[in-house]
Formats: C-alpha cells, sequence, structure tokens
C-alpha cells in the first residue's frame, strides 16, 4: 500500500537490463510478485515499499555512485546463500556494524543491494 503522506518515501524505480529475468531472480529470493505495465515496467508488489523495475541501458548501480536499497532479512548466512545460487556477487562480505550486521551483493543486472539483520 502507497503512504500518501507528505515528507515520506512513496515509491522506489529501480533501472535493469531484463525485466523477466530481474522478476524470476526477485521471485525466488524473496517470493516478490509482479504487476506487468507494458514490456519494459513492472510493479514490485509485498516488497514493504512500493516500487517498480524499469528497462534501461542504464543499470548497474553501486553504492559508490548512488542510492543503496537494504533488505531486512532475520538470517544473513541463509539469504547469502540463496543469493549466490541465483547468481547475485557478494560485493562486500558480512560485516558488524552498531545495531546488527550486514552484507552488500549486486543482482544479475548489476544493481548493488545491501541485505542487513540484527540478529547476531
Amino acid at each position: 500500500m502507497t503512504d500518501n503522506r507528505n515528507n515520506k518515501i512513496n515509491y522506489i524505480e529501480i533501472p535493469v537490463s531484463d525485466i523477466a529475468a530481474t522478476k524470476e531472480f526477485f521471485s525466488k529470493l524473496f517470493g516478490w510478485q509482479f504487476t506487468d505495465y507494458g514490456p519494459e515496467y513492472c510493479a514490485i508488489n509485498n516488497a514493504g515499499i512500493d516500487g517498480g523495475f524499469y528497462q534501461s541501458d542504464n543499470a548497474g548501480f553501486s553504492s559508490a555512485t548512488g542510492s543503496l536499497v537494504v533488505f531486512y532479512y532475520h538470517e544473513l548466512e541463509e539469504i547469502k546463500e540463496k543469493i549466490i545460487s541465483l547468481s547475485g556477487v557478494i560485493v562486500k562480505d558480512i560485516f558488524s556494524f552498531p545495531g546488527g550486521r550486514r552484507f552488500h551483493f549486486t543482482d544479475i543486472n548489476k544493481n548493488e543491494f545491501a541485505v542487513w539483520s540484527d540478529k547476531p
């Protein structure tokens, strides 16, 4: 459900080079579902915040040059192995920070994301 209050992040759009492969990757990784709006756009359903993937030649962002989308998952080692099994690449291994642990990975589009947990 979109949060239509002022001063809140309302929607995130992420560039990808292959819509179908991206949908398959995130469906298998997190169980997400999608609503297609033509061949070059799909909305992400049940991901915690509303958003979408759009077809772009400019996919492949990193936290060094852009924003970082961070997911929560209770068991980091479990989701890390799942990402690797789906051809994701770990670009920053699990590390601790005040309040938890996290790691960074790139998806099949070479877009960088992070996953964190407050579990030891």
